[in-house]
């Protein structure tokens, strides 16, 4: 099949080619500003994502050097609430009258207080009594003791503490 080409037929197809480059150089120039777009919306999120990670670091490691910081308060803590029990046991115990005390007498005047009969023994050494002291009750007064380790008592319906005094014997109608 022969087919003759006319001028007018060469002029349309030569206009058609041109606007079918003109549409593509459209297109092209489109897609050129579209893939542009696109890639500085890739930089900035790519950028956006760097500094979000760079800042997890940065919180991460706050976070880690504040967990530090609060086990270290805590473990203050725990040490504060040992002593403040501690202190609140011994409070306690002040407060409580004791059973017992202890009073070191010399020549009737008391030298020191002692919570228990071990501390005074260890302790009646360093105010001068004898280490070697045998000790008990004075017989008359306590004026007449050279030294004298002498017990008091607490006495819950007096709300204080009473001495013990032990008096020799006296004979029975002056027998002896």
């Amino acid at each position: 099949m022969i087919r003759i080409v006319t001028k007018k037929r060469l002029a349309l197809l030569e206009a058609d080619r041109h606007a079918a480059f003109e549409r593509a150089r459209e297109a092209t120039e489109v897609a050129k500003a579209a893939s542009g777009r696109h890639i500085k919306e890739l930089f900035a999120v790519t950028d956006r994502a760097e500094r979000a990670e760079a800042t997890t670091d940065e919180v991460g490691k706050l976070l880690a050097g504040a967990l530090d910081e609060l086990s270290g308060a805590q473990e203050d803590l725990l040490l504060k609430d040992i002593e403040l029990r501690r202190l609140r046991d011994d409070l306690t115990e002040a407060l409580v009258p004791a059973r017992q005390v202890f009073v070191l007498v010399h020549y009737g005047t008391p030298v020191m207080v002692y919570r228990s009969r071990e501390d005074a023994y260890a302790d009646s050494a360093t105010h001068g009594a004898p280490a070697d002291a045998t000790w008990g009750p004075a017989r008359t007064s306590w004026a007449d003791a050279e030294w004298l380790l002498s017990a008091f008592t607490y006495d819950a319906a007096a709300r204080g503490f009473r001495g013990s005094l032990t008096p020799l014997a006296e004979p029975v109608g002056g027998a002896a």
